[in-house]
């Protein structure tokens, strides 16, 4: 019996040092953090077709979200109700002093935003723009 604890120690261990994994192969991974309630960066440039893995670190003590977009999608965010995000990539609510990954494949080229549309972020200037190019 002590030798099947020791073993599943072992293996929780190594586990544990093997860390999180990185972003599927042929994706970018693109880091914002969110301080002061602003996003940094808040502004990207992509490629047309490219895979983007999102990791978002909220550091205020207020909970955020990152959603990606046309004006469409902002303006349809602005006045939506949704509680909580994560179902849609480029969709994803962000707790207070968490991280938290989306993906998104940018699929057409032209400028899109990202921002937050919890009360009153988005018309504090809680938002950054994508450019995406062929």
């Amino acid at each position: 019996m002590r030798g099947v604890v020791l073993f599943l120690g072992v293996l929780g261990l190594l586990g544990a040092c093997a860390g999180s994994p990185g972003p599927p192969q042929g994706t970018e991974e693109v880091s914002v953090t969110i301080e002061h309630s602003r996003f940094e960066p808040d502004e990207m440039e992509f490629r047309a077709g490219q895979t983007v893995r999102f990791v978002i670190r909220n550091t205020d003590p207020i909970d955020h979200e990152f959603i990606l977009g046309d004006e469409e999608i902002q303006q349809i965010h602005e006045e939506g109700t949704e509680a909580h995000h994560g179902a849609k990539p480029g969709e994803i609510s962000i707790p207070a002093g968490t991280t938290r990954t989306t993906m998104f494949t940018f699929s057409d080229e032209g400028d899109l935003i990202y921002g937050c549309h919890l009360p009153g972020h988005y018309d504090f200037g809680m938002k950054g723009t994508v450019s995406v190019s062929s």
